[in-house]
């Protein structure tokens, strides 16, 4: 741990960030095992991740960033709301253009511009498409510690870390368990799947890097990365495990567990 706290903001967001891909990779393992998991499982795995996320934007991002928009002399609401706002346009964006497919979802409900992608590129695009604000997230906050502020401790970087990887666990298995079911070979479904949050360590870096050159926009940079996240939560990751709905209950109580695990994580951590 000590050779950890002594590297720079961005080498911790770097390592960070390999860890949370680490988890994806982990996820998407499962296929070696079997062609599939439990519907319940995977609805309550995808409810608990919209829970850690949730919890996240506020503990590690919101809360943070309006905190700082004080200490800073910025009028903290404005700033965040800003910021807020900025994070779910960007990623409204991406989503309108980005061409994906949901998982569960037939090739006909492939969003953004039209393209003749397979459907497993598509597969893994969605994916990514919520992991590059995880990625985001996780390099400002430890970019955010450089600022020696005390509401930016890496304690609590380092619980956003960790939140993002325990939730990231389902991801792999969504993207790799549907392509395996489709006919395609494990190592490739798992290549595949793990392939979907390459792009968090190139984002963590770039986020690290960019507060680190403009700490004075630290503030607006928090709550945009909580804003791109909840954004994924509501139009992802909800609909997505509350499709089934004799699950809801159960993945409503997932989703209360994932807040609650990821709230303890930050405020005992942080």
């Amino acid at each position: 741990m000590d050779f950890f706290l002594q590297l720079s903001p961005v080498m911790q967001a770097f390592i960070a960030t390999l860890f949370t891909w680490a988890v994806t990779a982990a996820g998407a393992a499962l296929v070696f095992f079997s062609k599939s998991v439990n519907e319940k499982f995977m609805d309550s795995m995808l409810g608990f991740a919209a829970g850690v996320m949730i919890a996240a934007s506020f503990w590690s991002l919101l809360a943070p960033g309006i905190e700082m928009a004080e200490q800073f002399g910025q009028i903290p609401w404005l700033s965040a709301a800003i910021g807020f706002m900025g994070g779910g346009i960007f990623m409204r964006l991406i989503d309108k253009f980005l061409p994906h497919l949901h998982p569960g979802l037939s090739i006909d409900k492939r969003e953004g511009v039209k393209t003749s992608w397979q459907r497993s590129t598509l597969l893994v695009l969605a994916i990514t498409l919520h992991n590059i604000p995880e990625g985001l997230a996780v390099g400002v906050a430890f970019g955010a510690v450089a600022a020696n502020l005390p509401s930016a401790t890496i304690g609590g970087a380092i619980a956003l870390a960790i939140g993002i990887g325990i939730q990231n666990f389902p991801e792999g298995a969504a993207v790799s368990m549907p392509l395996r079911r489709e006919g395609m070979a494990k190592g490739k479904s798992f290549l595949m799947g793990q392939a979907s949050a390459l792009v968090e360590p190139i984002a963590g870096v770039a986020g690290a890097l960019f507060v680190l050159k403009m700490q004075n926009i630290l503030p607006y940079a928090l709550c945009f990365a909580a804003g791109a996240m909840i954004f994924v939560v509501v139009e992802e990751l909800i609909p997505e495990s509350q499709r089934r709905y004799e699950h809801i209950d159960i993945v409503t109580m997932a989703t209360m567990t994932g807040f609650s695990v990821m709230m303890i994580l930050d405020v005992a951590l942080g």
